[in-house]
C-alpha cells in the first residue's frame, strides 16, 4: 500500500554517506510529519491518556562533562522523559534515536553540526509516538510506563571510545560508551534501578546500538525484572552489493576504526574474527542472553539503497528506479531483492529456534517502524496474520504469545506501507 502523503521525498539516497546520515534525520522528521498520527478512540473511556499534542522537552545531561561524554563536537549529550503513571509507573522503556554513522575526519566534521553530532542543533521539544506514546489507543501495552528517548550524538552507535581521538588538533569526541554509560547512571538515580519490567529498544543505528548494549542494560537492573531488547530496522546484513563489493563490510570496518568500537563489542567474538566484522547483528545475536526481539522489513529501502544497491554500484543506472522504490523494480530486479530477503532470513536463523526470541519481519519497503503509530499500530498498520507490529510484540514481552512472525515474500502484502523517493517534491 503506497501512502500518497509521502510523495514531497526527495532522493537524499543518491549521496554519499556522510550526508545520507544527516538525510536520515530529515526522513526522520519527515516522516513525523507526513505519517498521520491521529488515534482512533480509545475503547475504554475510563482509560487516562496524556494529550495526543504533548510535546517532551530535552534534558541535557550536565554531569556528563565531569566524565566526558560528550557529543562529537564536545557538547552534552541529551534525552527526553516522560514519567510513566498508574501500573506503569515501574516500568521503563528506553529508546535510541538513529541516524546512520561517521567513518572518516570529513564525515564526522560534517556530522557534528548536525542533530546527530551535535545538541546544540536539537530540537528541544519532540512529540512521543508510536512506541514511545503516551496513548493506549495508540501504544497499549506501554503507553503508561517512563519512556525515554536517547539522543544519538556520536556517530557510532554509542559505541565509539576516547582512545581513538585524534591527538592533532582535529576536534572531535569519539565518546559514545560514555554517553551510554552517563544516560544509564542518571535513569538509574531517577528509578530506573528499581524498575519491575523494562525494555530496551533503538531504530536503524539505535537499534544496533540496542543490540550492542542489551546484555549491558540487563545487568543494571534488578535480577527479579523483566528485561528484554527490541530492535527496529537494525539487522544490517553483511551482505555484497550489486557488484560482488563488500561496501557495508569495508564501511563498517571504517567506523570500528575510526572510534575504536572494538571496546565496545563481545569479547569473544573480536577474539574469533575480524572485530568490524562483530558490529554485524548476525555475529552479536550469537552471544546475547537477554530476551531479543527484531522488527525489520524484508526489503529495508536504507540496506537496498546503502548495501544492496550503495551510491556508484550502478554506473548504468539500471537500478535507479528501483533502489528507490520496489513498485519499480523489473522481474530481474525483484529476484535480486528476494535473495536479499532470504540473507535475512539466514541469518536470523538462531532467532528462529531462541524460545525466548520473537520477530516481525515484514514485506514492506520501508525502514524504521515502531516509532509512529502508522506503521506500529492504528487502524491502517502493516500487519502479519491480523497483527500489527505492536500486538506482536505485546505478545513476546508479556509472553501472552510465541510470536516469530515473518511475511511471504513480496508484493503479497497489501497492508504494506512502500516508500517511494521516486515521486516529485
Amino acid at each position: 500500500m503506497a501512502n500518497p502523503r509521502l510523495r514531497g521525498w526527495r532522493k537524499w539516497a543518491k549521496k554519499d554517506w556522510a550526508i545520507a546520515a544527516v538525510g536520515f534525520t530529515i526522513i526522520l522528521f519527515a516522516l513525523t510529519l507526513l505519517f498521520d498520527s491521529r488515534n482512533p478512540t480509545s475503547s475504554s473511556s475510563s482509560t487516562f491518556n496524556l494529550p495526543s499534542n504533548h510535546l517532551i522537552p530535552l534534558t541535557l545531561l550536565h554531569k556528563a562533562k565531569a566524565t566526558g561524554a560528550l557529543c562529537l563536537d564536545g557538547s552534552l549529550p541529551g534525552y527526553h522523559f516522560q514519567k510513566g503513571f498508574g501500573s506503569g509507573s515501574n516500568n521503563w522503556l528506553l529508546h535510541i534515536e538513529g541516524g546512520g554513522w561517521c567513518n572518516s575526519i570529513e564525515t564526522c566534521e560534517i556530522r557534528k553540526r548536525t542533530t546527530l553530532g551535535s545538541s546544540k542543533y536539537m530540537d528541544p521539544l519532540i512529540p512521543f509516538d508510536g512506541i514511545l506514546s503516551h496513548q493506549s489507543s495508540q501504544n497499549p501495552d506501554f503507553y503508561n510506563w517512563n519512556i525515554v528517548k536517547m539522543r544519538y550524538c556520536d556517530g557510532a552507535s554509542l559505541a565509539g571510545h576516547p582512545e581513538s581521538e585524534f591527538k592533532n588538533g582535529t576536534k572531535l569526541f569519539f565518546r559514545g560508551q560514555l554517553i551510554w554509560e552517563a544516560i544509564m547512571s542518571e535513569l538509574l538515580s531517577l528509578g530506573l534501578s528499581m524498575a519491575k519490567q523494562a525494555l530496551l529498544t533503538g531504530c536503524s543505528a539505535g537499534g544496533l546500538a540496542t543490540l550492542i548494549h542489551c546484555d549491558d542494560f540487563r545487568a543494571h537492573l534488578p535480577k527479579d525484572a523483566t528485561v528484554k531488547c527490541l530492535a527496529d530496522a537494525g539487522f544490517f546484513l553483511d551482505e555484497p552489493d550489486i557488484l560482488g563489493n563488500r561496501t557495508m563490510s569495508n564501511f563498517y570496518h571504517d567506523v570500528v576504526q575510526l572510534q575504536g568500537v572494538a571496546k565496545s563489542l563481545h569479547k569473544k567474538c573480536i577474539t574469533e574474527m575480524e572485530p568490524s566484522k562483530c558490529i554485524f547483528p548476525q555475529q552479536i545475536i550469537k552471544h546475547i542472553r537477554t530476551p531479543l526481539f527484531i522488527v525489520n522489513p524484508a526489503y529495508d529501502f536504507w540496506q537496498i539503497q546503502h548495501v544492496l544497491v550503495p551510491a556508484g554500484s550502478d554506473p548504468d543506472g539500471y537500478w535507479r528506479r528501483c533502489r528507490l522504490s520496489i513498485q519499480k523494480c523489473d522481474s530481474t530486479q525483484i529476484e535480486n531483492l528476494q535473495g536479499f530477503r532470504s540473507s535475512l532470513l539466514k541469518a536470523l536463523s538462531k532467532l528462529q529456534h531462541d524460545n525466548e526470541g520473537g520477530m516481525f519481519i515484514n514485506s514492506c519497503f520501508v525502514h524504521c517502524q515502531t516509532w509512529m503509530a502508522e506503521t506500529w499500530h492504528s487502524s491502517n498498520s502493516p500487519r502479519i496474520n491480523n497483527k500489527t507490529i505492536a500486538e506482536s510484540v505485546g505478545d513476546w514481552y508479556f509472553n501472552r504469545k510465541v510470536t516469530k512472525e515473518i511475511d511471504c515474500p513480496y508484493p503479497c502484502n497489501p497492508t504494506c506501507y512502500h516508500m517511494d523517493f521516486t515521486q516529485p517534491s
